[in-house]
């Protein structure tokens, strides 16, 4: 099947930068530099403010604020009686990668109706640490780019990765 435009979408090039990183070049050829993905995706995250608001004046509400994800829909969830409807794995990739293939995933599984989604982190312990893609996930799907997608997320059951994964419940579709 062949593009009449001929460009990449945000993950075929989160995609083509991980393979291109993996491929040596041909004997007697220079490395071509993968290409880089588009930085106006990733939402500007604002900096915390240093002036406090004035006691009066009252706090926006979010327009679109997470709830917690309730009891029996975990339960249900981790026994796999509420199907999985799709899962993206993020392991191995960069920040920005991650970003943008997160939400090209998120933003197409919305527009299709899909429900619940299991998003794989990893735990991030292999260099000693606590897993960057760990910490910042739930961090990104609470910023307003996320928000009008995302109604609410958990981390998943030990046999869906346990603490490197999180169930995503996207909200539902408007008609």
């Amino acid at each position: 099947m062949r593009r009449a435009d001929n460009r990449l979408s945000d993950e075929d090039r989160v995609l083509w930068s991980l393979v291109a990183r993996t491929a040596m070049p041909l004997k007697g050829k220079a490395a071509v530099e993968p290409p880089r993905i588009a930085p106006e995706l990733k939402a500007p995250v604002p900096e915390p403010s240093r002036v406090q608001a004035a006691p009066s004046a009252p706090k926006p509400k979010p327009r679109h604020p997470l709830h917690p994800m309730d009891e029996p829909t975990l339960d249900k969830l981790a026994k796999g009686r509420l199907p999985i409807e799709g899962r993206v794995d993020l392991h191995g990739m960069t920040q920005d990668e991650a970003y943008s293939l997160l939400y090209s995933f998120l933003n197409r599984a919305h527009a299709g109706g899909i429900r619940y989604v299991l998003v794989i982190t990893g735990k991030g312990s292999s260099s000693g640490g606590d897993g960057v893609l760990r910490r910042a996930v739930p961090a990104w799907l609470a910023t307003p780019a996320f928000r009008v997608l995302v109604s609410s997320h958990e981390h998943a059951a030990r046999k869906h990765g346990g603490a490197g994964a999180i169930y995503v419940r996207l909200r539902r579709t408007r008609p």
